[in-house]
């Protein structure tokens, strides 16, 4: 019986084997080809010429680059001043490697980075960057002012001074104060929404529009689209543009928790490349924009204030992650001086940030 047994099982087991074996495709080596030419590299952080500012005397700073290969990276090398700060060597990808390497320690004063990339066959591609770390003066913020983006030459909030969160590869360009942030495709910056929003809202700050592509998100507040599949609009903040023939509209769009309101187009401009400045300032009953700094659209007796009911997180620059099913994508315009508040600011505060700024 155990000779039977064993004769079945043995049977089995090799029935098994070749009717596997009749369902798979044979293997075939593919040749792997040559490594033809030198990585590909770009760092985005920090910016060649500009600043790094900090509250902090010795600061963290965050290296940002990407590295691609035709065939297989083999190295990163990071140096600081002319000394090896990081040598990367382990990829998820082994033809791309992107990359954010925190260097603790960095001093007040002009530096030099430079990134070397070398692929297996040792071919190597480097690129350098000069900037200049800057301790600067802690800032003294308005009532309830809770987000302050001066964007010279750093993404970071001046209250706090943390540094914002970047999405993409966005960059710098001449500003009304120093420095603007520039818009770039895939690119925003994002921030948790713990501790700055409340039953009031407004924002205040310089736009310079880039009218391409035909439609963008400035501002988003709103719930994860792919949690919950909501285009009721009902809560959150959103600030949009959109082609008019040759001009552009630009719009908001806020929820009160069982309806939403807009009030767009609140300005139609012409893509002449002038600067103008935008305040929204938002109570639990009125809402009120101007343009450099005047009124420019009112909407009084709203019924409740904005819900911002699991709106975990804002993007400036674009609609994404959540607000995109109308391809409010990334929008390519400058922004500058950027200020958040969690009340209504009021009309003589809004002149008082034209004025300063103009």
């Amino acid at each position: 019986m155990k000779i039977i047994k064993y004769f079945l099982i043995y049977s089995l087991i090799a029935a098994l084997a070749v009717s596997c074996e009749k369902g798979l495709d044979p293997i075939n080596s593919v040749d792997p080809g040559t490594d033809a030419t030198a990585p590909e590299l770009v760092v985005s952080y920090p910016v060649d010429g500009k600043n790094v500012l900090s509250p902090d005397s010795v600061a963290t700073i965050t290296i940002k680059c990407v590295a691609t290969d035709d065939f297989e990276l083999k190295s990163v090398v990071i140096q600081l001043d002319g000394v090896e700060i990081a040598n990367l060597n382990s990829f998820l990808d082994y033809r791309r490697a992107d990359i954010s390497y925190n260097y603790n320690g960095m001093l007040d004063g002009d530096h030099v980075i430079t990134v070397t990339a070398t692929d297996i066959a040792d071919k190597s591609t480097g690129q350098t960057v000069s900037f200049t770390k800057i301790t600067v003066p802690p800032y003294d913020p308005l009532e309830d002012e809770v987000l302050y983006l001066s964007f010279d030459g750093a993404y970071l909030d001046r209250i706090t001074g943390n540094q914002i969160p970047v999405v993409g590869s966005p960059g710098y360009a001449e500003g009304k104060l120093g420095d603007a942030y520039a818009g770039a495709t895939d690119s925003y910056l994002t921030y948790p929404t713990e501790g700055i929003l409340g039953t009031e809202f407004s924002v205040a700050f310089w736009y310079k529009l880039n009218p391409e592509p035909a439609r963008g998100g400035i501002i988003a507040i709103s719930r994860p689209y792919e949690e919950y599949n909501d285009t009721t609009r009902y809560k959150g903040f959103r600030m949009l543009r959109e082609n008019s023939g040759a001009n552009q509209n630009i719009g908001i769009n806020f929820g009160v928790g069982t309806t939403e309101v807009w009030m767009n187009p609140f300005i139609t401009i012409t893509p002449d490349g002038e600067w103008i400045h935008i305040a929204v300032s938002i109570s639990d009953t009125m809402a009120i924009i101007y343009v450099n700094g005047e009124v420019v659209m009112e909407k009084p007796g709203l019924t409740a204030p904005i819900n911002w009911q699991d709106c975990s997180s804002i993007s400036i620059g674009s609609g994404s992650p959540n607000f995109t099913y109308w391809d409010h994508f990334s929008d390519l315009s400058l922004y500058d001086e950027m200020h958040f508040f969690k009340r209504a600011i009021t009309a003589e505060e809004v002149l008082s940030f034209y004025n300063l700024e103009k």
